[in-house]
């Protein structure tokens, strides 16, 4: 097997370090922009309201434990794409990467979404007389990001230093 083969071959870890980082990346943005920044949401913002004591801290308890599992993901991405840095024979290509990333960023949102707005309904997206139009403009923006990310990784790539 030529080294450019056996390199596309060895893609793998690349990709996994990316999508990785991709689940790590949309759960930073989701709790940051939209938990934070916005305030539409806490973890468990429809199971117990955030207007007493007892709600804020089991929500910022939900928030917390959201964001530890964001944090993991992101470690494990940064060991995985060390493990690329390390190793000749893995392909190293931009494309490729930010699609794995995209692919992530998006899969993770549409899991997320379809598992806590729509199954389990412990939260939406933005509650109130247009909830349901902001969980699925939520799970269409998702599958976009992720549509997006799948188009990428499938261009021919070049290995990149």
């Amino acid at each position: 097997m030529a080294v450019d083969q056996l390199k596309t071959a060895n893609s793998g870890l690349l990709i996994a370090a990316g999508i990785t980082l991709g689940i790590g990346q949309a759960g930073f943005f989701d709790g940051i922009v939209i938990h934070q920044l916005l305030q539409w949401h806490h973890m468990f913002s429809s199971v117990e309201t955030d207007a007493t004591v007892a709600g804020l801290e089991l929500n910022t308890f939900g928030d917390g434990l959201f964001h530890l599992f964001d944090w993991l993901m992101t470690l494990l991405g940064i060991f995985l794409l060390w493990q690329v840095a390390k190793r000749d024979e893995v392909v190293r290509s931009t494309p490729l990467f930010v699609g794995a990333l995209l692919l992530g960023f998006g899969l993770f949102n549409i899991f997320e979404g379809m598992i806590d707005h729509h199954l389990l309904g412990i939260h939406h997206v933005k509650s109130g007389p247009y909830e349901a139009t902001y969980d699925i403009g939520f799970l269409v923006i998702s599958g976009l990001i992720a549509i997006s990310g799948w188009l990428l990784m499938r261009q021919p790539h070049q290995e990149q230093v």
